[in-house]
């Protein structure tokens, strides 16, 4: 890697950064399988679009960072399997000694490659997909292209789901965001930015979602209880922000 990976550690949270002060990912030490990052817990909406409890069983994870998304998956999804991949086979080494990382062979899959190639180039299915990978500089390279999310629909089963963070600091969100609206034939929505400037982006493939928003909040308040994590103002951001017509989401 040209920039070294660098961690730090602040009022309980540990940090990966590369060679910036620009944070690739967190984890409050003591609780290492929560999310700390705010965006990352809105990824993670992903779990209240499909109603399935064994949804999802096959995920992929494009960018691994401080392995935030894969360890709540790991810990609260058992049944599922993680395949991930990662460019740079330094952040693995970092993930597994600095932030907890499971060894787990027979559920977690990690792939060293660029996230692109391997998108393009597989002939495997998945439930969900993940998309989170930023260089240094906080670019998504071609991470945030058409082919790519063109290539991502393609990878997407009858259930599927892809979330995107669209970095907010980043040029090219909304430009993006019309790449995946292309790709998925309009079925995406785009989350209010969240106040670090990452947006967060959803689109899905096969079964069309919609859920009231009594179903939503009974979904919010059964994965509160299934894993402390509470996306009740996620999802008040939502009604504010009007993406919730006639009282339910739809993509």
């Amino acid at each position: 890697m040209t920039t070294p990976i660098d961690i730090s550690e602040q009022d309980g949270v540990r940090y990966l950064h590369f060679g910036s002060t620009w944070v690739q990912g967190a984890m409050r030490i003591n609780r290492p399988w929560n999310l700390e990052l705010e965006y990352t817990r809105e990824m993670m909406a992903s779990l209240l679009l499909r109603d399935e409890a064994r949804w999802p069983r096959r995920v992929l994870l494009i960018g691994l960072g401080a392995a935030s998304l894969t360890k709540f998956l790991y810990r609260y999804r058992p049944l599922a399997h993680l395949t991930i991949v990662e460019i740079e086979p330094d952040v693995v080494a970092a993930a597994r000694h600095f932030f907890k990382l499971p060894e787990d062979d027979k559920r977690i899959h990690m792939v060293v490659d660029d996230g692109a190639e391997f998108v393009l180039s597989t002939n495997k299915k998945f439930d969900l997909i993940l998309v989170d990978g930023f260089n240094e500089h906080a670019h998504p390279g071609q991470l945030n292209s058409l082919p790519f999310y063109q290539a991502c629909r393609s990878c997407l089963n009858d259930q599927g789901v892809m979330a995107v963070n669209l970095l907010g600091l980043c040029k090219g969100v909304l430009g993006g965001f019309t790449h995946i609206l292309t790709a998925f034939d309009e079925r995406a929505l785009l989350f209010p930015s969240c106040k670090s400037g990452n947006t967060i982006a959803f689109a899905t493939e096969g079964e069309r979602i919609n859920i009231s928003l009594d179903d939503l909040k009974d979904r919010v308040a059964t994965l509160k209880e299934e894993t402390g994590m509470n996306l009740s103002t996620t999802l008040d951001r939502l009604i504010e922000s009007g993406l919730c017509k006639d009282n339910s989401l739809s993509i």
